[in-house]
C-alpha cells in the first residue's frame, strides 16, 4: 500500500512538472542571465518548402524557450523574407513565452522572391536601431540571427557589414548549400560559434551551441575576450559608464598559482590573481568597451580584470581568463598564388621576421627533375620561381631558417599551366563541286588531337553544324558533300583546353579552283 501511494505520488510530481513546463518557466540558471535585443531573420520565400519552413520555427520554438522576456529581460522579434518581407513581430510585442510561442506557432510562410536586401533595410531602419519606436534598446547588445535556405540572398554582404559597423552580431544559419565565402564575411567573428550549415531534419543538434552563442553576446555582466593571438588580445566590455564621468582600470597578468599557508596537508590551489607586481595596467576613457592587450607571452594562461571607476554610480569589477595561442612556426601554411605556363607564384605564412633569418627554397619537376634553389630574406612571404616547363607538376619545398638554429619545413605540389598555341596556317584547296582539302599548321607544341567544324551559311541559322575529330599527327583531310559557301574551322585540343582556331569558307566557283586563308 505505501508502494502504490508511493507511486501515485511520484505520478503527480510529473504531471505537475509538465504543467510548470507549459507554463514556459525556463531551466534554472537560465532564468535573468541575459539582457538584450535579438531579432531573427526567417527566410519564408518560395524556394522554402511548407515542411522547411514549419521546422525552422519548431527550431526557433526550442531555442527560445529558456529565455526570460521583457524589459530589463531579452526581447524578441520576428522578421520574413520573401516578395514582400514582413515584421511579425517586434521586440516589444510579447513579454511572455506563452504569447511569444503561440505567434511562432501561428506564423505563416510569406513566398514569392527571396528580398533579404529589402528585409535588412527594414531590419535596420525599423527593428535595430536605437531610439525609433518599437527599435532597440539603448546602450544593449543587439543581435541578428539569420536562418536561410542560402537560395539567392541577393547582394547581402553590404547591408551586413553596415548592421556590424552599428554593433549588432551577426549570427547566420544555413540549411542549404550557401557560398561559404558569402557567409563567413556576414558573420560577426568567431566564425566557429557564430556561423552554422546544418540540414533542415538536424536542425535540433545546434539548438543548445546556438543558444550559448546568443547568451555570450547579451549575457548582462560579462567581458568579452576576442581576436586572441600568440601574444596579444581584445578585452570588450559593455560601456557602462557612458554619459558618466569615470574611467576603466583594466588589470592583466598571468595566472598565479597559490599556495595556501597553514599545516601539513593543505593543497596547492589555482586562482585567478592579478595581486602584487604580476599584472599591468590600462586606463581606458568612460566611453569605451574595448582594450588591447599587448606584449603577452604565447601559450600562457592570464586573467583580466575590469574595473569600472566612477563617483556616481558603483559597478561590479568583472573578471575573466584567457590562455595566448602558442606560437606557430612558420612556414604553417603554404599556398600556390599564381600559375602560368613558365611560372608559379607561392606564398607563405606566419611571416616572422624577428625569429627567422631566411627562407630556403628548393624545387623541381616530378619525377626526378633537376633540383633548382632560392633563398627569400626573412621579410617576404612569397616568391615567384620562373623558367619552369609547360605543363608540368614541381615538387616544392619550403624551409624557414631560425635564428635559434632551428628549422621548420613544407612541402606542396604546384603546377605549370599548359601552353595552347594557336593554328599558324589554314589553307581550302576545292577539289570538285562540293569537295576540299583541309591543310593546316601550328606555329609550336604539341596538341592531343584537332577538332573541324564546317556549316553551310543557311544551316547556322538553324543551328546545324558537322564535326570530327582527328589524331594529333594530322595536319590535312578532305571533306566532301559540302553545301555551298561552307565555312570551315580548325581548332588544336591540348589536354588542358582548346586552343585558337582558324576558320575560312570554301566557295565553289567555276572558273576558280583554289581558295585560300593564310594566317
Amino acid at each position: 500500500m505505501l508502494e502504490r501511494h508511493a507511486c501515485l505520488t511520484w505520478m503527480l510530481l510529473c504531471v505537475l512538472v509538465r504543467q510548470a513546463s507549459g507554463q514556459n518557466h525556463a531551466p534554472e540558471g537560465v532564468l535573468n542571465c541575459c539582457e538584450g535585443d535579438v531579432l531573427f531573420l526567417l527566410d519564408s520565400s518560395g524556394s522554402v518548402s511548407s515542411y522547411e519552413h514549419s521546422r525552422m520555427l519548431t527550431f526557433l520554438s526550442e531555442l527560445l524557450q529558456p529565455f526570460s522576456l521583457g524589459e530589463g529581460q531579452v526581447r524578441v522579434g520576428l522578421l520574413q523574407v520573401g516578395s514582400q518581407p514582413r515584421l511579425e513581430f517586434g521586440f516589444d510585442t510579447h513579454g511572455t513565452q506563452s504569447g511569444l510561442q503561440e505567434s511562432l506557432r501561428n506564423t505563416k510562410p510569406l513566398r514569392g522572391d527571396t528580398k533579404t536586401v529589402e528585409a535588412l533595410k527594414i531590419a535596420k531602419e525599423r527593428v535595430l536601431r536605437p531610439g525609433v519606436p518599437g527599435g532597440a534598446r539603448e546602450g544593449l547588445p543587439r543581435v541578428l540571427v539569420w536562418l536561410t535556405d542560402g537560395v539567392n540572398p541577393g547582394d547581402v554582404m553590404g547591408p551586413m557589414a553596415e548592421l556590424q559597423q552599428e554593433g549588432i552580431a551577426v549570427l547566420v544559419v544555413s540549411t542549404g548549400h550557401s557560398n561559404y565565402l558569402v557567409m563567413r564575411e556576414v558573420v560577426t567573428p568567431p566564425l566557429e560559434n557564430h556561423l552554422y550549415f546544418v540540414d533542415i531534419d538536424d536542425m535540433s543538434i545546434i539548438t543548445d551551441d546556438l543558444r550559448d552563442a546568443i547568451i555570450e553576446i547579451i549575457r548582462a555582466e560579462r567581458i568579452n575576450i576576442h581576436d586572441i593571438s600568440t601574444n596579444s588580445a581584445t578585452v570588450q566590455w559593455r560601456p557602462v559608464l557612458s554619459g558618466l564621468r569615470g574611467y576603466y582600470e583594466v588589470r592583466f597578468g598571468p595566472l598565479v598559482t597559490q599556495v595556501p599557508g597553514g599545516g601539513g596537508g593543505a593543497e596547492t590551489g589555482t586562482s585567478p590573481s592579478t595581486g602584487g607586481s604580476q599584472y599591468q595596467r590600462l586606463v581606458q576613457p568612460a566611453d569605451s568597451s574595448t582594450a588591447r592587450l599587448t606584449g603577452l607571452k604565447p601559450d600562457t594562461t592570464y586573467t583580466v580584470t575590469l574595473i569600472p571607476e566612477s563617483n556616481e554610480h558603483s559597478f561590479n569589477a568583472l573578471t575573466a581568463t584567457f590562455t595566448t595561442k602558442p606560437e606557430v612556426l612558420s612556414p604553417s601554411v603554404v599556398t600556390v598564388t599564381e600559375s602560368g605556363a613558365t611560372s608559379v607564384r607561392l606564398s607563405w605564412g606566419p611571416l616572422q621576421p624577428q625569429t627567422v633569418t631566411s627562407y630556403y627554397i628548393e624545387y623541381s619537376a616530378l619525377p626526378r627533375g633537376e633540383l633548382r634553389t632560392a633563398t627569400v630574406h626573412r621579410t617576404q612571404n612569397s616568391t615567384l620561381l620562373t623558367d619552369l616547363q609547360p605543363g608540368t607538376t614541381y615538387l616544392v619545398t619550403i624551409t624557414a631558417r631560425y635564428a635559434s638554429g632551428k628549422g621548420k619545413a613544407m612541402s606542396v605540389k604546384a603546377c605549370t599551366e599548359e601552353e595552347t598555341p594557336a593554328l599558324a596556317d589554314l589553307q581550302l584547296t576545292t577539289v570538285g563541286s562540293d569537295a576540299v582539302q583541309v591543310n593546316w599548321k601550328v606555329s609550336e607544341g604539341g596538341p592531343s588531337g584537332y577538332l573541324l567544324t564546317w556549316e553551310g551559311q543557311q544551316s547556322s541559322a538553324t543551328g546545324q553544324r558537322s564535326t570530327v575529330y582527328l589524331p594529333p599527327d594530322s595536319q590535312t583531310t578532305r571533306l566532301t558533300n559540302l553545301p555551298p559557301s561552307a565555312r570551315v574551322c580548325v581548332s588544336p585540343i591540348y589536354h588542358t583546353g582548346r586552343g585558337d582556331g582558324l576558320c575560312c569558307t570554301a566557295n565553289f566557283h567555276p572558273d576558280l579552283l583554289t581558295y585560300g586563308y593564310q594566317s
